[in-house]
């Protein structure tokens, strides 16, 4: 049986990430055998976000505060959390949300979800939607939202 601990386990960073976004995280799924489920622990350092604003049209996300006081931006406004709070994001707008650390101290939080052979998920500040293959990186896409089209635009 694999183990990983929620407190003390090991995780990276990605040094590419831009500043504001350099939380280091370690995917439980892949690493446990998981197929239906994933979940990812993230350690925040002082002014950084696991990510932009966003949220899913098909992952029901949930988290876990593990240490320190993340603060959690969702459509009602920001709210400090702190360990031992759990919060679910639900599908779709009401869903959004953004975790980032405003403290002095490291935030660790666990975050977790039922996963699709894809993802879409939406970015509202930027307006961008991302289409996520989750076992192929080649159908991963990031596309800005536009207007509207008809379904027959741009076919003969």
């Amino acid at each position: 049986m694999k183990t990983f601990n929620l407190f003390r386990g090991a995780t990276s960073g990605d040094e590419s990430d831009p500043p504001g976004f350099r939380a280091h995280s370690a995917q439980l799924g892949p690493m446990l055998g998981a197929a239906r489920l994933g979940m990812t622990v993230y350690e925040l350092p002082p002014g950084e976000a696991v990510c932009p604003y966003h949220f899913h049209w098909s992952d029901e996300e949930w988290l876990i505060v593990v240490a320190g006081t993340p603060t959690v931006r969702t459509p009602e406004g920001e709210t400090a959390l702190e360990p031992g709070d759990v919060v679910c994001f639900p599908v779709g707008p009401t869903g959004a949300h953004r975790v980032s650390n405003a403290g002095d101290e490291t935030v660790r939080v666990a975050l977790f979800s039922n996963r699709h052979e894809f993802g879409i998920i939406e970015y509202p500040d930027s307006d961008k939607i991302g289409i996520w293959g989750r076992h192929d990186e080649a159908l991963d896409h990031m596309v800005r939202r536009s207007p509207d089209l008809d379904y027959w635009d741009g076919e003969r």
